[in-house]
Parts: structure tokens; C-alpha cells; sequence
């Protein structure tokens, strides 16, 4: 049996599906875990219980962290750690092995292209100083050999079973009501995300992997284009004219006095305002697996959501 530790995340529908390949039984932990598979296992309850952790890993082969807290930093600095000792305490005692889903917020902000595993980690915001904190416990408790772990990294993420991704939020959902696409600082910078049923896909291969082990992993990313080419493709696929709305950082700044999601994203904009370039060539060599093409990604997800 394999488990997902918050299963009602970004990727974990998806997951849940991918891990049908490799084991006879798939548990499904979160506040609310509905079923995927016919026969999934449900387990109510809250990660930041230990005890309810350790009932959530017993029995498990691997288990997959793929949680999503609330995105606020306050949240992140008191309940992240909490959950990640949670997490491999029941690990150590069941001798499960960790899949953890990660985010590439701990990346120096002067090196995002392109960004590999290799990339400086200097985190420049609190919620990054979070993510290393954590990534680094994981793999500290790998290289003591109390675990076996390893880390998938995603950029940011789009996909058919998520309608809350900034860039469905801004850009997509605008464009299919109407409005204007909305982006940050600029459009002319590069960007890529990461397709979330590749994310899912990629991370089951991992998780059953066994020299996957003790390294980072980027999953699978297509090539990065600038936002303009992003928010064209996607009024193309909406039949919808690409006019766009770019949001200079004060804005952004003045927005958070009075809007708690634009608060929480200011630290964040230096991600917007110089190329991303998330590079997952390492496990598309070892792999070989290729990132969908973009057209039909963006095909999914406009007629899914």
C-alpha cells in the first residue's frame, strides 16, 4: 500500500490514479478525502497530529507528502515543520519511504534561468526560508540513513483538475469570462509551469524508483515562453481576444492593505519581473519522459475547467 499525505492537493487526484500502476492499494489522507480509485482507502484527519500521522503511514510502503497549507507565512513558519516531523517520525518507525512534493520558492532569486537541482539555495522570502528549511531536514534525515526520501520539485502548476492555480486564476478564468488577462510587472519575461498530470505521473515513477532515492528531482517542465505567448495561447484555445492587464508591484503592494491573498503575494514578485526557466532535464534523460506539449495542455485545461 501507498499513501497520500494530503491527498486533496494540486496533484493529488492525479496521483492517486498514477499510483495504480505500481501498488494494489492506494490510502487517501486529507481533512476531507474523497475517493479517486474505486477502491481507495479514506483516512480523515488533521497532519498536525502525530498520532494521526503515524495511523496515516502505518502499513505504507511510501508515502507521499503532497499537502498544501494555507498560503499565508504565519501558516507556513508554525504548521510546516510541525507536519514534516510528523511525517518522518512515522516514517523511521514504519520504514516508509518519503516522496516529498516541493516547490523551487528556496532558489536563489538571481539564478531562475535556468533553474536546476544544482541551483543556489538562498531563499528570498519568508515562505521560501520555510520550503529549505524542511527540504534540508528531509534530506539530512536521508543522508543519516533514517530515512530513504527524496524530493519532487515542480515550478508553478497548471492542469485540468485544479481550478485555483494563479495562472487559471489570472489569465484563464479572466479570459473565459470576458476580462482582461491579469499578469505581474511584466509579460515580456520567460516563463514555465509545470503540467500537473506530468507532475503526478513523474512522481509515482519516482516513488517507485529505488535509485531515485536520496536526490532532487525537477518533474517534468515544458520550455519557458514569454507570458505574452502564454496569455495568446490561451485566448487562442478560449476563442477570446489576449488583451491583458499587467500589475506593477506597488500596486501589488498598495492591493495588500486591504487584500490579504495580494499581502501574501508581494514577496513572491521577483518570480514575475525576470526570465523563469525551470529545468527538468535531468529527469527527462534518466526517465525519458517529455513534458505534454504545451497546446494540448492548455486544450485540457480550458475544456476541463
Amino acid at each position: 500500500m501507498q499513501v497520500i499525505l494530503g491527498s486533496g492537493g494540486a496533484i493529488g487526484t492525479d496521483l492517486a490514479k498514477e499510483l495504480k500502476n505500481y501498488t494494489e492499494k492506494v490510502r487517501l489522507v486529507s481533512r476531507n478525502p474523497q475517493k479517486v480509485n474505486e477502491d481507495d482507502e479514506l483516512l480523515a484527519g488533521d497532519l498536525l497530529k502525530d498520532e494521526f500521522v503515524n495511523k496515516a503511514i502505518q502499513g505504507t510502503d511510501v508515502a507521499y507528502l503532497t499537502v498544501g497549507l494555507p498560503y499565508r507565512v504565519k501558516v507556513w513558519e508554525i504548521h510546516w515543520p510541525i507536519v514534516m516531523n510528523n511525517v518522518i517520525k512515522g516514517c523511521k518507525k514504519h520504514k516508509t519511504k518519503l516522496v516529498f512534493f516541493d516547490n523551487m520558492y528556496l532558489y536563489d532569486k538571481t539564478q531562475l534561468s535556468p533553474m536546476t537541482e544544482e541551483t543556489q539555495i538562498n531563499p528570498p522570502s519568508k515562505k521560501g526560508a520555510v520550503r529549505a528549511q524542511i527540504a534540508k531536514q528531509v534530506m539530512d534525515e536521508n543522508g543519516a540513513g533514517n530515512i530513504d526520501a527524496l524530493i519532487a520539485r515542480a515550478a508553478d502548476f497548471y492542469g485540468p483538475e485544479i481550478a485555483n492555480s494563479l495562472l487559471y486564476e489570472a489569465v484563464v478564468k479572466n479570459l473565459k469570462n470576458g476580462k482582461k488577462a491579469n499578469w505581474f510587472s511584466s509579460i515580456d519575461h520567460l516563463h514555465n509551469f509545470t503540467y500537473t498530470p506530468d507532475a503526478a505521473k513523474a512522481t509515482a515513477l519516482l516513488g517507485n524508483s529505488e535509485n531515485a532515492y536520496g536526490q532532487v528531482w525537477h518533474l517534468p517542465t515544458c520550455p519557458p515562453m514569454t507570458m505574452k505567448k502564454w496569455i495568446n495561447a490561451f485566448a487562442k484555445e478560449t476563442g477570446t481576444d489576449p488583451k491583458t492587464m499587467v500589475v506593477p508591484k506597488f500596486m501589488i503592494a498598495l492591493m495588500g492593505f486591504i487584500n490579504p491573498i495580494m499581502k501574501e503575494m508581494s514577496e513572491m514578485l521577483y518570480q514575475y519581473d525576470r526570465n523563469y526557466d525551470f529545468d527538468s532535464s535531468k529527469f527527462e534523460t534518466v526517465f525519458k519522459m517529455k513534458p505534454t506539449p504545451v497546446e494540448e495542455a492548455i486544450k485540457q485545461v480550458v475544456q476541463h475547467n
